[in-house]
Formats: C-alpha cells, sequence, structure tokens
C-alpha cells in the first residue's frame, strides 16, 4: 500500500510540474484541476493498465476538451433556430426522393442540404466490412450487452454532473426510467444490427444486407435522436426544461437568474465534447466490460467496434476530426476527460435509484428475485467501475458481489470453442438469436420495428 501511495503522489508531482496551469483551461465552473479525482478507482484501472508508462495528459487535448463546451450542433441548431424538425422530411426525402415533395423552406435551407449529403451515403472513410465484424462481437452475448450498457456505461455516467443534469432536467429518466433504458438498449441494438451470419428461422423478418445501411433501424434511429438532442438542447438553453427543481438540491443555482442555462458554467448542453463522451460510453467501455468479463475481443473486432460506432456518432452530430483515431488516442481521450470533470454524486442519485430499482419495481417490491438482480447489477458496477462511485451513487453492496466474475471462464470457454469449432459456433449463434429475441421482450410489445 505504500509503494502505491507514493506512486500516486509521484504521479501527481509529476502532472503538476508538466501540466498546464489551472487559468488556462478552467474556463467553465464544470472543469476541474487535472489531479483533483488523481485518487479515482478508474482513473487509476486507466492509467495503469491501458496507457502508456510515459503518458502526459496534452496541452492540446486539454484545449481541444475545453473547447467542445462551447460547440452543439451547429447544422441542426440552425434548423432549430428556425423552428424546423427535420427528421422525417430527411428520410422521406433521401428514401423516396422521387416521389417526396419537399417544403420549399427546406428545398432552399443550407443546413438541410448539408445534412442530405451527410445521410445519403457513407463516407468514403466507412468499411462496412469492418464494422461488420465490429458488430457481431460487440452483440455477441446481449446478457452481457444490456448489464455493461445500464451498469457500466450509464450508471458510471451519473457521476458526471455535466452529463447528468441535461437528463433530470428533462425528467424522462427518472420517470420513465425503463422505457428511456429499452429505447437506448434499442438504439445500440440499431446501430450494431448485421446479416444474419446463419439462416435460421429465428431470424429477424427486418434483417439487413450490410451494417448501418443507408434507410436502416439505425440510420432512421441516428436522425431521430439528433432532432430529440437538438430539442432538447434548445429548451434546456431557452429555461424551458426544470424538472430538476425539487429533485436535486439548489437546482436554481445551476441557471441564469433568468432560468436560461448557465453557458459559463456548463457549456452549450449536449455539447461535442459530452457527445463524444457518451460515443466511448457506448463503444469502448462495453468494449472493456466485454472483455473483462471474459470475451476474447480481438483487435480487429476492437478496431470494428469502434468503426461501427465512429459512422453512428458521426451521424449523431459529431466533427469527426475530434473523435479519438484508435484505442489508445480513445483511453488517452476518456482520462482526460475524467480527470477534469466536476463530480456531484447527489446530482446523479436520483437518476442512479430510478435505474436501480427497474427490477423490484417490474417484479414487485417482494419480490426475492428482483432483489438479486438489483444486487448483481450494483455489483456489476463496483466491480468493473469502483467502489467509490459505487458510494457516491448509494449502489448497495453485497458480500457476493465478484460472483459477477464467474461469467469470465464461462465466456473464455464458449469465445475458445467458437473460434476452433465451426459446429459450436453454429449452436453458439443459434442461443445467441434466441436470446436477443427473448430480452427484446419490452421493445416486441412497444416498438413497431421489433414487433
Amino acid at each position: 500500500m505504500d509503494s502505491i501511495n507514493i506512486s500516486n503522489k509521484q504521479t501527481a508531482n509529476t502532472l503538476n510540474r508538466k501540466q498546464p496551469s489551472v487559468a488556462s483551461y478552467q474556463r467553465h465552473g464544470r472543469t476541474t484541476a487535472i489531479d483533483d479525482h488523481s485518487d479515482l478507482q478508474v482513473l487509476k484501472r486507466i492509467k495503469r493498465y491501458l496507457l502508456p508508462k510515459n503518458f502526459v495528459i496534452s496541452q492540446n487535448l486539454l484545449n481541444e476538451i475545453v473547447a467542445g463546451y462551447d460547440i452543439g450542433d451547429p447544422l441542426t441548431d440552425a434548423l432549430a433556430a428556425k423552428s424546423i424538425r427535420f427528421a422525417k422530411p430527411l428520410q422521406q426525402f433521401i428514401i423516396d426522393d422521387s416521389n417526396y415533395q419537399l417544403d420549399p423552406n427546406l428545398a432552399n435551407n443550407s443546413s438541410f442540404s448539408a445534412l442530405t449529403e451527410q445521410f445519403s451515403h457513407h463516407p468514403k472513410w466507412f468499411d462496412p466490412k469492418l464494422a461488420q465484424i465490429g458488430a457481431v462481437a460487440y452483440r455477441r452475448y446481449p446478457l452481457m450487452l444490456i448489464w455493461l450498457l445500464r451498469n457500466v456505461a450509464l450508471m458510471a455516467g451519473y457521476s458526471i454532473p455535466a452529463l447528468s443534469l441535461p437528463l433530470i432536467q428533462t425528467g424522462a429518466l427518472m420517470h420513465d426510467a425503463l422505457p428511456r433504458l429499452m429505447r437506448t438498449y434499442a438504439y445500440i441494438l440499431a446501430v450494431s444490427e448485421h446479416p444474419p451470419l446463419h439462416s435460421t428461422p429465428n431470424n429477424n423478418p427486418h434483417s439487413i444486407e450490410q451494417v448501418l445501411a443507408i434507410g436502416s433501424e439505425g440510420w432512421r434511429q441516428s436522425i431521430k435522436v439528433r432532432q430529440i438532442h437538438t430539442l432538447v438542447r434548445q429548451n434546456l438553453l431557452k429555461g424551458k426544461a426544470k424538472a430538476a427543481t425539487g429533485v436535486i438540491e439548489s437546482a436554481d443555482q445551476h441557471h441564469n437568474p433568468d432560468g436560461s442555462w448557465n453557458t459559463d458554467y456548463w457549456g452549450i448542453p449536449i455539447n461535442q465534447t459530452d457527445m463524444i463522451a457518451t460515443h466511448l460510453q457506448f463503444s469502448l467501455l462495453i468494449m472493456r466490460g466485454l472483455r473483462l468479463l471474459g470475451a476474447r475481443i480481438s483487435t480487429e473486432e476492437a478496431e470494428g467496434i469502434l468503426h461501427l460506432w465512429n459512422l453512428a456518432s458521426y451521424w449523431m452530430g459529431v466533427d469527426l476530426d475530434r473523435l479519438p483515431k484508435d484505442e489508445e488516442a480513445c483511453w488517452e481521450w476518456l482520462y482526460t476527460y475524467l480527470s477534469i470533470q466536476q463530480l456531484d454524486f447527489k446530482m446523479g442519485q436520483p437518476l442512479a435509484k430510478a435505474l436501480h430499482d427497474l427490477p423490484r419495481q417490474l417484479m414487485g417490491e417482494d419480490n426475492r428475485r428482483g432483489r438479486f438482480v438489483e444486487m448483481v447489477n450494483a455489483s456489476v458496477t463496483r466491480t468493473l467501475v469502483g467502489d467509490d462511485i459505487g458510494d457516491g451513487l448509494n449502489l448497495p453492496k453485497s458480500k457476493i458481489r465478484f460472483g459477477v466474475l464467474s461469467s469470465v471462464p464461462i465466456l473464455f470457454a464458449l469465445d475458445t470453442a467458437r473460434q476452433h469449432n465451426s459446429r459450436a459456433a453454429d449452436k453458439l449463434e443459434a442461443f445467441r438469436t434466441k436470446r436477443q429475441d427473448n430480452m427484446n421482450w419490452w421493445l416486441k410489445k412497444n416498438d413497431e420495428y421489433y414487433k
């Protein structure tokens, strides 16, 4: 322990010597000094296992991250300023341009024309074969995928108020936790939807021929979610979303006196930097979680997962030049981002509680299975993210919390069998397809696509 403490102090001293002054990057209240969270477990793990030994936070990356706080989605924000909703006409115009009569106001709008260009074809850098390799690996274990979505990607983000405050302000994630969780799950399923590996009776009737094809469900949902983000951003800036009042302490302190969003403190809501953080939550963190739980994700599959989400994020309005270029760059970006984010566990606790309480809400307050599922979910967060964040979000502790790691030898053995035995691979894919179908129960009841 003494050697670890000495190492941490040396790391902090190195950062203090080599990093830029506080004033150069702390232009927003949300930004802390780079060594304020040096004891955070997730940062220690990234630093120790996933970054080069000589890694030092870059001044250029700091500047880029902080500059991104003040940039939303210029194309769609320009449309929103004119009260234009673009999702439906954009889809219809691209898919059925020979018959669809476009409104003259849109036909002559440069922002809409730019969106049409962006969504009409894949960019030259997109490699559909690589994306499919990533999509297949990403969806290989459906239970692990939703475990990691809810207990790592979403739950960990609730400790960062810059990410959680817009969600709290809209109110939906607290009052409609299940629909919002399943809609998010539906989006990552749509992004990673791939052609069937084998022809079976259980194949999705909507089976596609190419990952993220123009007109696919992933393509449609990217347009739809981009519009939702734009509308939420505009409502927050105007002070129209106030669901945080009465839910978190001193909610009014997060606004200007007239009730509008405090951009000096938070930056633009749903900005470029926070969208990249979300991109890495859904790609990098889930991929890392799969590996920790025993899945054998190859270098090519990891590259494919990031490539897949690069296109999804590009369609969601992220500036491609801002996205980190490979896995190591992703970890450097995420480490830098987490190092300077103000943490406020109290703000994230309402979101964490709503997500944590879902199993018993579905199964009944006195249901033992519901309580067990809640403990398993909390154990995934504590094991993969850290006890400090688990404590901060008031997640329960379990005496058998490390039982989630029992999946490691199981997944490792299954992946080994899949790689070396084609018959085993066929059986595993049939099981995965059936399991995925079972896990889509809510979507099959409430979503036209999955019906």
